[in-house]
């Protein structure tokens, strides 16, 4: 007698008896149901997403994992049989729908013109689009048989990068209305023993604090509510590793990210079954949404790399792939620069800025960037209580107004940047006395402020005018602007829309007016670069950033504290995107400053004219050997070493494509009984074959390194063996380029 375990994956099958009769029955059933069945595989280079249609037109995933040689074999894995249950047949659905047979948590939920509450998604057809050799999009079209209703699932594969986005277009072909509940856009079905997941949460700058816990039976949600700062307490990126947690280089472990400037909600339910469910995509609180006849509504993008090799391989899916397709230039160049910031905050004039230009150039960076101050008239721009949303130079402190800035950064051969926050309002401005219907706040209710500030509705196309006429003035009156920094500091508190008839669509087509007004200003500026700025790293998302070059990644500029965030951010976002900065923040040294602001894009904050000498030509000499390694920052692929939540130091590597040139970090973060690296680090990403030389960099002026230069390695020597940094607590920081000998 053979006995069967329908409720356990393929390769936990284990028959009672291992015979002949075993093959055939399994051969001759998968055959036959073969013929009844639709097999539809999303295929990368690496792994795979296996739909089935069965018999009752409903489609299922059938596989998640490693990509198999053969795509027709995606149909003998077992799940699909999971059909027979009570409910089992709805766990592994491809986008579960509400009202029906459902019993576990939803991808989409909705309310039917009559009234109705159910929901039965079925197949009918499938067509698969090549966009080029390495991207194509596969769409399935379900429909409702008995309530006009479609959906249709997009799955668009970037095939090199192992890197899958999702989402889906829910279409009302009813005579009335339809209001959505629930409009998750992707729904994905992971089997494995166990569960692991790493999250993030945090606050104004305590950014990318992390956890990693095992899921067990239930849900475990990631939300966020604050309408803007989508990231401020929890990011809508995570990881989650099957079986057991992954390291850098072993394990199973899928990424996931929700490609939305607002809120998310991202569900991971371990089903009865011991299977995981993840639903995510915009969170519907606060937000059903009406469809008149004949409108569609299209879902965020939920975004997804899985990798059978740990972390660091996932890791470098997402880079390849955002640097390629998504951020803005991400292939390109930035400019390193020098930010007012902190050495006036809102209190400068023209003498002072120009003598902060000269500094620019003097210091050797690209750019000097205007922040925070530069305007207002009736209420001037003095602090973050008044200003807000009137966008002229204040006279006071520009009399001659932008213009006389750019020129001078000009005849200093730099480039000039300035700050903006063109979403928001200060109660205290001319724009609020007479827009206050532009303003989000509830009617009768006492207003409540976020930094003194208010957020304008961005779901009224007036609203949207303003803002893009904000950033448009500024580039008409002065072309030579060559850099906005854009802000956006405040969540929305009693949200409310004078210009929506129906209330809870403010928060989703307050993101939908922002993504018109940087759609809008793109068409006119297709690559000006923009810092994506949000107290910090509050609003860091991969659709906000297909529109700016770069992003702020915290408030907190104390490297030893950045160390720690540089290194979490750097699992989902490429270096070049990291917006690093030199400030007078923490205790440390400049050396030990500079060195962990370069490992991503470089930038300083200080007052150039208080360095001592020795800290000047340090600087100087920093941003020269940044210029000559930048590019394989940039460009490279990341290889985390050591990790500085194990060790009292922190490892991490940048290697060219071409594996000839590569730039090692090490930095100390512990001090206690005399810490240091005793023991070589073993480094990743070389050529085996080949030999290199290793050079250490930023020596602090009249020092010198206890490396020795003019030793030769070869690569199989520094990945088997490793190399010691000689990191101690008089050595806190080390830079070491490496490049190969011919």
């Amino acid at each position: 007698m053979l006995f069967f375990n329908f409720n356990k994956p393929f390769r936990q099958w284990q028959p009672t008896k291992s015979n002949l009769l075993f093959s055939l029955f399994f051969l001759i059933t998968s055959q036959v149901l073969a013929q009844k069945q639709i097999l539809i595989p999303i295929e990368t280079r690496q792994h795979a997403l296996a739909l089935q249609v069965g018999a009752d037109q409903r489609v299922g995933i059938t596989y998640f994992g490693k990509k198999l040689k053969t795509p027709a074999e995606y149909q003998y894995v077992p799940a699909m049989y999971r059909r027979g249950d009570d409910y089992s047949g709805i766990l592994n659905a491809a986008y579960t729908p509400a009202g029906s047979r459902n019993l576990v948590e939803p991808a989409i939920q909705v309310t039917h013109s009559d009234g109705n509450t159910s929901l039965d998604l079925q197949y009918v057809s499938h067509k698969v689009q090549k966009i080029d050799k390495n991207v194509s999009t596969t769409s399935l079209l379900l429909r409702d048989p008995q309530h006009p209703l479609e959906v249709t699932l997009f799955y668009k594969v970037y095939y090199d990068e192992n890197v899958v986005e999702q989402w889906s277009v829910i279409k009302n072909t009813q005579q009335g209305p339809v209001t959505l509940h629930k409009y998750a856009s992707a729904n994905l079905y992971l089997t494995a023993d166990r569960y692991w997941l790493k999250h993030y949460h945090g606050d104004w700058a305590k950014e990318m604090q992390t956890e990693e816990t095992q899921l067990t039976t239930g849900i475990k949600v990631l939300d966020s509510k604050l309408g803007t700062r989508a990231n401020l307490y929890q990011p809508p990126t995570f990881m989650v590793s099957l079986d057991k947690p992954a390291t850098e280089d072993e394990g199973r472990v899928l990424y996931g990210s929700v490609e939305w400037s607002g809120n998310f909600r991202v569900d991971l339910e371990v089903d009865p079954l011991n299977n995981l469910r993840i639903i995510g995509g915009i969170n519907p609180f606060a937000s059903a949404y009406t469809l008149a006849p004949g409108q569609e509504f299209s879902t965020a993008l939920f975004l997804y790399t899985y990798s059978e090799n740990g972390k660091g391989e996932a890791s470098r899916n997402l880079h390849r792939w955002a640097r390629k397709y998504r951020i803005l230039e991400g292939e390109g160049n930035r400019l390193t620069l020098l930010n007012n910031w902190e050495a006036t905050y809102f209190d400068f004039n023209e003498p002072k800025l120009a003598e902060l230009i000269k500094d620019t150039k003097r210091l050797g960076v690209d750019m000097f960037l205007l922040d925070d101050g530069w305007f207002g008239n009736k209420y001037p721009r003095n602090s973050d209580k008044a200003g807000l949303g009137d966008w002229q130079e204040n006279v006071q402190k520009l009399p001659h107004g932008i213009g006389y800035l750019v020129k001078e950064a000009k005849n200093n051969d730099v480039k000039f940047g300035i700050w903006v926050e063109p979403e928001m309002v200060n109660p205290k401005s001319e724009l609020y006395e007479k827009h206050p219907e532009w303003v989000i706040r509830q009617p009768g209710r006492e207003e409540h402020l976020y930094r003194n500030q208010l957020v304008l509705d961005l779901s009224n196309p007036q609203v949207q005018d303003f803002v893009f006429n904000v950033l448009d003035n500024i580039m008409t009156k002065n072309p030579g602007v060559a850099f906005f920094k854009w802000d956006c500091n405040a969540v929305i508190y009693n949200a409310h829309s004078s210009y929506l008839k129906n209330q809870s669509h403010l928060y989703v087509d307050y993101v939908k007016g922002l993504y018109k007004v940087l759609d809008r200003f793109r068409a006119k500026y297709p690559k000006l670069p923009m810092m994506l700025c949000s107290g910090g790293g509050g609003r860091v998302d991969y659709a906000a950033l297909k529109y700016f070059t770069e992003f702020w990644l915290s408030d907190n500029t104390d490297p030893l504290e950045r160390i720690f965030m540089q290194w979490e951010y750097s699992y989902f976002f490429p270096a070049i995107s990291h917006d690093n900065h030199v400030t007078d923040w923490g205790k440390q040294p400049i050396k030990f400053r500079t060195d962990v602001a370069m490992m991503g894009k470089l930038g300083f904050d200080i007052v150039v004219s208080k360095l001592e000498p020795k800290e000047l030509q340090f600087c100087q000499d920093a941003i020269k050997t940044y210029n000559s390694i930048k590019d394989v920052v940039w460009h490279g692929d990341l290889f985390r070493l050591a990790s500085p939540r194990e060790h009292d130091y922190a490892s991490l590597m940048y290697v060219n494509e071409a594996k000839n040139r590569a730039v090692l970090f090490n930095y100390m973060v512990g001090s206690r009984y005399g810490a240091g690296t005793d023991s070589p680090i073993k480094l990743k990403g070389l050529n085996p074959d080949k030999k290199y030389k290793l050079k250490e960099l930023n020596l602090y002026p009249e020092t010198r390194t206890p490396i020795k230069e003019d030793a030769v390695y070869s690569g199989d020597y520094l990945m088997t063996v490793g190399f010691n940094p000689l990191l101690n607590t008089r050595r806190t920081s080390v830079i070491l380029e490496l490049t190969q000998v011919k």
